[in-house]
This record gives structure tokens, C-alpha cells and sequence, in this order.
């Protein structure tokens, strides 16, 4: 049965899109606003930094929580949390009050509410739809998800361009109805009773430890967290590669390919079903070697876009058939603890992937980077080919590995 046809799942994806909407809005209003502000590019880099730090600092300890708490009832808080934290904005504006400092403010407990919610909300779904149907569940959150990042952005900037506080109303009023959406889910979102607790640091360990000590799901993990060191910095390499060309052509291009994320998430149930688990992975590990190959030797602006319009179709069937996986072979006690460890690991692996790019390109061509990154990829591929045909290359392992 269709995922469709679920009722509560068509709640919750409701609701989780709704969420990402808003996100998306604020996401580029936020700094926009406080550039208008303070006229500081700086202060607008801090806000970004200030609105991340969160899921950092508090990533692991809300998986814990969220594995102790009802999940359902987080949520729903986290949302209404959300509402009020984004209406003090337009309201401050109204009246003349707003300051750098109130921005920054909001920034963060907008962010600490985002990482519960998001430690929440994939735990629910093995709940809601069951684990035959989780691949189908989450392409369908994963193409909400990329489709609000294609859109989000562009009615951000154009409602701020209205209203400055609107932006913010809107974001406020997403949360909101996310919030409805997700108290009228009749499923429980819990499948287990609350285990025994031992502390949040013995918890968290808890989670950390099962993650390491499923070997697939650590090989599949780290696999994935090499593959967004490089990923991270395709960004980066393209506009230098493509520097030729007007800046207008190339927001356009960046602009365009937002819908690579959407054609990956939709396609990747149907590939996985096709390929299997392993060989999926794999090709995406390997396809994405070819694809730093070709940046290399891309010459315009119509070669580096067809290169990336493939690494952004690659991208989210590789996510979806690792996020799948992880649910279904992660206990429902853990979901929320798990599920934030293997977050994290690819969270970290971001930064050192643009810091890495953006030093290269100091140092060498953005041929000779390409190449490079193409050539960790591809020790990646070699490393992952062999640990994971150990792992999930067999018949009767493709799609499912007990812990051992």
C-alpha cells in the first residue's frame, strides 16, 4: 500500500513540510535582515553561525531527549515554540524595537527548537507507516524537503522585499499550522514503552555506541560522511570553474539545479527497489568519482551545470536509501539518539569539505582540485566497495543486516 494512503502519514508529512518552509523563509530573510540592520556583512556571517551552533552543541543530548519524551507532544511544542519566537520579529519591527541583538536572540532558540524537532521527526516514521514502507515515506519528506528549498528562498526574499516583518509572519504562521497538523495524528509515535533511564550521558553513549557497533550502518555512516566532505565544496569549485560567466547566470544555474534534489528523492525508491541497497550506494559513491573527474575538464557554463545537475540527483538517492536503512534496522527506543549521532557525523563532515575546497582553490587550479577530490572519492569508493560487499553485497543481506 501506498504511503499516500496513509492518513497520519499524510499528517506528518504535512507537517514536517510546513516546518521546512518556514526554516527555508527565515533562512535568507534572517541574514538579509540583519545586513539592513547593521550594514555588517560580518554580523549577517555570525547570525548564519549563531542559528547553526545548536545542532552542534546540543545534536546528541536531543536525540536522548527525544528517545525519553513523548515525540508527538515535542513536536507540537517545538512548532508553537517555533510561532511565538518568529511573531516577536514583525512585532519588534511594528514598533520600531528590533535590534541586532533580538535577531541574534531569536536566531538561537529558533535553532534549538529545530534541532529537537528534527531529532523527533524521522524517529516518528517507522511508527506511522511501518518499516515495509519506509523507503517510500522518506523520499516523500526527503522531495518536500529539497522542493521548500527550490522555493523558500526566492518567496523569502521577495516577501521581505514587501514587508520586512513579513517574512517572518509567514514562517510564524507555517509553524502553526504544522502544529495542527501534527496534533491531529492519531498513530502513536512511540512503538516501545520508555526504557529504564541511566543518566543522559550514559543514554547518549548509548546511542553512539549501537551506531558504532552496527557495522554496516557505522560503514554506510562514514561512507556517507566522506562523500559530503566532498560534496560540501562542489559548490565552490563550480563557480571558479565557471568564473567566465556572469554572476547573474550563475545564482541562475544554482537556482535551477535546486530541482536535481527533487528528481533525486523521487527517483530513489525505484532505483533501490531495482538495485538494491548495496549496489545503490555504491553506484553513487562511484558515480560521484566520475563526476569530480568531469568537473575537471568542464569547459562553460553548460558543462559544469549538466556536471552538477547530476551530483544533485545523486545526491538525495543515496540519502534516502542510507536514512531508510538506518530506521529500519535502528530499535525504536534509540530512533532518536541514533538518528542524531549519524546526523552529526555528516554535520561535521560540511565544513572541513568547503574549508578543504576553498584552501585548494588558494593553492591550485579548480582542475587540479577537482581531480583531487576526485581521487579521494575515489579511495572512498574502494574502501566502501570492499567493507560493504562484506556487509550488504550479499542476496540475502541487500536490503537488510541485523546488528552483529
Amino acid at each position: 500500500m501506498s504511503v499516500w494512503r496513509v492518513r497520519d502519514f499524510r499528517l506528518v508529512w504535512a507537517g514536517q513540510t510546513l516546518s521546512s518552509f518556514g526554516n527555508g523563509v527565515s533562512q535568507l530573510a534572517y541574514p538579509l535582515l540583519a545586513l539592513a540592520l547593521t550594514g555588517s556583512a560580518a554580523a549577517a556571517g555570525a547570525l548564519a553561525a549563531v542559528r547553526a551552533l545548536p545542532y552542534l552543541v546540543l545534536g546528541l543530548p536531543a536525540g536522548a531527549l527525544v528517545d525519553r519524551w513523548d515525540r508527538r507532544r515535542t513536536m507540537v511544542l517545538c512548532d508553537l515554540g517555533r510561532a511565538v519566537n518568529m511573531a516577536t520579529v514583525p512585532v519588534a519591527l511594528a514598533f520600531s524595537a528590533l535590534t541586532p541583538a533580538h535577531l541574534f536572540v531569536t536566531g538561537f532558540v529558533g535553532g534549538v527548537l529545530h534541532v529537537f524537532f528534527s531529532a523527533a521527526e524521522n524517529a516518528v516514521l517507522p511508527n506511522v507507516v511501518g518499516k515495509d514502507r519506509l523507503t517510500g515515506a522518506v523520499s516523500a519528506v526527503e522531495t518536500a524537503q529539497a522542493a521548500t528549498g527550490v522555493l523558500a528562498g526566492p518567496v523569502g526574499g521577495a516577501l521581505l522585499q514587501l514587508c520586512r516583518g513579513l517574512p517572518f509572519v509567514v514562517d510564524a504562521v507555517s509553524f502553526l499550522a504544522s502544529a495542527l497538523c501534527l496534533s491531529l495524528v492519531r498513530a502513536d509515535f512511540r512503538g516501545e514503552p520508555t526504557r529504564t533511564r541511566d543518566g543522559l550521558r550514559a543514554e547518549i553513549g548509548e546511542g553512539v555506541r549501537w551506531l558504532w557497533g552496527h557495522r554496516a550502518l557505522r560503514s554506510i555512516a562514514v561512507t556517507a560522511a566522506g562523500l559530503q566532505v566532498a560534496i560540501s565544496g562542489v559548490a565552490l569549485v563550480a563557480i571558479v570553474a565557471a568564473r567566465d560567466a556572469s554572476p547573474a547566470a550563475i545564482g541562475g544555474l544554482f537556482a535551477a539545479l535546486g530541482v536535481g534534489g527533487v528528481v533525486g528523492a523521487v527517483i530513489a525508491p525505484k532505483l533501490k527497489a531495482r538495485m538494491g541497497l548495496f549496489r545503490l550506494l555504491l553506484t553513487v559513491v562511484w558515480l560521484q568519482a566520475v563526476l569530480w573527474a568531469a568537473l575537471a575538464f568542464a569547459g562553460g557554463l553548460v558543462a559544469v551545470g549538466v556536471v552538477l545537475a547530476l551530483f544533485t540527483v545523486s545526491m538525495p538517492c543515496f540519502g534516502v536509501a542510507a536514512l531508510s536503512y538506518q530506521l529500519e534496522v535502528t530499535p525504536d527506543h534509540l530512533l532518536g539518539r541514533v538518528g542524531t549521532a549519524f546526523g552529526l557525523l555528516i554535520w561535521a563532515a560540511t565544513p572541513v569539505g568547503a574549508a578543504a575546497a576553498g584552501v585548494l582553490l588558494d593553492a591550485v587550479t579548480p582542475r587540479t582540485t577537482s581531480l583531487l577530490f576526485a581521487g579521494w572519492v575515489v579511495v572512498l569508493g574502494l574502501v566502501s566497495t570492499r567493507v560493504l560487499s562484506v556487509q550488504l553485497g550479499g542476496p540475502e543481506r541487500r536490503t537488510r543486516v541485523t546488528r552483529t
